[in-house]
This record gives structure tokens, C-alpha cells and sequence, in this order.
């Protein structure tokens, strides 16, 4: 038998992923279970729904308590959720750990807790050996009612697919902290500075974009495009609902900062992970009245393709010519972390 090479870092190739959930156990009150390119659980309490979601922060060491608590919202909130509860897994290294690192963190967690309105409610905290930096797991409860809930494989044929930022938000502030001192002899050093200050403006939370548009009850189904950027979320969007898709590579919008990181760095922005820039599948009818409700967020609502048939494929037109939508299963910046 031939040995499999093993896995990248990065996701699980959905096929796998897939194979292994197709084995997992029911319940009668699990509304949405473990599947691919659904964001979170959701589970039936009754009058109301309980949304749970698990996503850890890998990439980077600063700002891990503020990046936690904001992934896991935005994943809440694009179920139509408003998030509530955060629990959190912190793991800490042997030999570096000291009060000044867990005060840190403690208080990135807090803070961006406050600003959501959330409560931290439990979790867990150990020094680990092996360990190079810390790692946080973090782990989001939120409620909504059964009739406003969204699920991420809720799009449909013909859906317009609607982009609230420029690409990469989240990738660029990271990006711009890690590799800064190997940038600034690149680049003009007031873009590198406008690149770290994207965790706080525009930010990566889309709470507040993904619960005034689902408020609207046009929206059929978003996604908070993480690892794999913004290709990997339309391939996420698209696949959970079995759709293919036509996105038009001239109507995405590339940050001024994002746009000339990646190009230094020779990575593809459509790869570099996003949170902060919202997906959404919106009809045609319901188009103009989200993207009004999502200007009045501060953010937009930018047309760049549309959801098809999945006999389609899912595809990218440039110009004249058309191709298959690379995938990115390993994030372009792990290429350079």
C-alpha cells in the first residue's frame, strides 16, 4: 500500500472532512449539525434557537484574545444569532508564559467582550509543553428565533452573491504585524501602518453587518470567509448549499493595503484568510434593500458574482475567458508564517 503524504497545514480537504461526518450521531433537537460550510450547531430550546460555535486563533500570537472572540461572533452572527456566551480553551507555553502574557490576553478577551456585549462565562487555562506561542480555542453560544434563523447552506439558485468589504481584512492585519520589519524596506511605511490598524478600522467583527441584514429577511444565507480568504468562502457558500457559482473577478474589491502586501509577498488576496469582509446570497428582490441596510453599518454590499447550478461548476470569469475558482484548503499566509 502506497503511504498517503500527510496533510498541509490549513483545512482538512472537504472530501475528508465530509467522509468523516457523514459517520457523526443525530439528535432530534440538532437543527443544523456538524457539515461543511455550515458556520455553526444550531439546537432547538423550545421557543428559540441555541447557536454554538468552536473556532481557535493559529496564525498569530498578538491580539489572539481579541481575534477569538471576534471569529467565533461573526460565525453566531451568520447564523442570524446574536452571540452571548464565550467560553475559551487557552493553552500557554512552557518556559514562556509569565503574568504579563496571561494579563494580556485576559484583557483582549475582556475588552472585546464588552464591545460585542458578551459575556465570558467559563472555560480553561494550563502551561502545555511543546508549545512555541499560545493557542486559544475559542467557543461561542448565541440565541435566535426559529424564524429569523440563517443557515449557511440556505442559498439558492440565482442568488446574488454580495461582498461587504475589501479583500483581505483580517490577512492584511496580520500580515502587516508579522513580516513588517521585511515589508518596510518594500513598501511606503504609512500603507504598513494603515495594514496593522485593520483589526480595529475597518475591524473583523461582521456582527453588526450580518444582524441588520438578516434583520431584513432577505438574506438567504452569509458566511464569515476565514482560512483560505474569500475564494474558500465562496466555495464554502456554494457547496453547502450544492450550488456552483460565477464570481467576476473585476467586481471584487482588493484593499489598497491587502492589495500591496500580497503582492510583495507574491500571495493571491483571494486566498489570504478575511475575516471582516461578509459573503452574503441575497435574491434579486431583496439586493437593494440589504445593500441599504448594510451602508447604514458602515460597510457595503458589492455584487460579485452569482450562485448556479452546481453543473456549473464554481468558476471565476476574467474578461472574456472563464475558469475553475481555486480552492485555497492551506491559507496563502501560511506560505510565509
Amino acid at each position: 500500500m502506497v503511504k498517503q503524504p500527510p496533510f498541509p497545514v490549513g483545512k482538512l480537504p472537504p472530501d475528508v472532512l465530509g467522509a468523516l461526518l457523514e459517520n457523526t450521531s443525530s439528535h432530534p433537537r440538532l437543527i443544523v449539525g456538524p457539515q461543511v460550510g455550515e458556520d455553526a450547531a444550531v439546537i432547538d430550546m423550545g421557543d428559540r434557537c441555541l447557536v454554538a460555535k468552536s473556532d481557535p486563533i493559529t496564525f498569530v500570537e498578538n491580539h489572539i484574545g481579541r481575534y477569538a472572540v471576534h471569529v467565533n461572533a461573526n460565525d453566531i452572527a451568520c447564523m442570524g444569532a446574536t452571540p452571548l456566551w464565550f467560553l475559551m480553551t487557552l493553552l500557554l507555553p512552557e518556559g514562556r508564559a509569565d503574568e504579563a502574557m496571561i494579563s494580556r490576553i485576559w484583557k483582549e478577551v475582556g475588552d472585546a467582550c464588552t464591545d460585542l456585549g458578551v459575556t465570558l462565562c467559563g472555560g480553561h487555562t494550563e502551561i502545555t509543553s511543546g508549545l512555541e506561542f499560545p493557542i486559544l480555542s475559542g467557543h461561542m453560544l448565541g440565541e435566535v428565533s426559529k424564524e429569523n434563523l440563517v443557515r449557511g447552506g440556505g442559498a439558492q439558485a440565482d442568488d446574488f452573491i454580495l461582498l461587504t468589504r475589501p479583500v483581505p481584512v483580517e490577512g492584511t492585519a496580520i500580515l502587516a504585524d508579522a513580516k513588517y520589519d521585511f515589508l518596510k524596506s518594500m513598501m511606503d511605511v504609512e500603507i504598513l501602518e494603515n495594514a496593522k490598524g485593520y483589526l480595529e478600522s475597518p475591524g473583523i467583527s461582521v456582527v453588526a453587518q450580518a444582524l441588520a441584514a438578516a434583520g431584513t429577511g432577505r438574506v438567504h444565507a452569509m458566511h464569515d470567509p476565514t482560512e483560505g480568504g474569500l475564494a474558500t468562502g465562496i466555495h464554502e457558500m456554494a457547496g453547502a448549499a450544492g450550488l456552483g457559482a460565477i464570481v467576476e473577478e473585476s467586481d471584487i474589491l482588493i484593499s489598497v493595503e491587502g492589495g500591496a502586501i500580497c503582492k510583495a509577498l507574491n500571495l493571491n488576496p483571494l486566498g489570504v484568510i478575511t475575516s471582516g469582509a461578509l459573503l452574503l446570497a441575497v435574491p434579486a428582490e431583496g439586493e437593494e434593500i440589504v445593500r441599504e441596510t448594510l451602508i447604514q453599518t458602515g460597510a457595503m454590499g458589492v455584487r460579485i458574482g452569482r450562485l448556479c447550478a452546481p453543473e456549473s461548476g464554481i468558476t471565476i470569469r476574467r474578461g472574456d475567458e472563464t475558469s475553475p475558482l481555486k480552492r485555497f484548503d492551506s491559507d496563502e499566509v501560511s506560505r510565509v508564517l
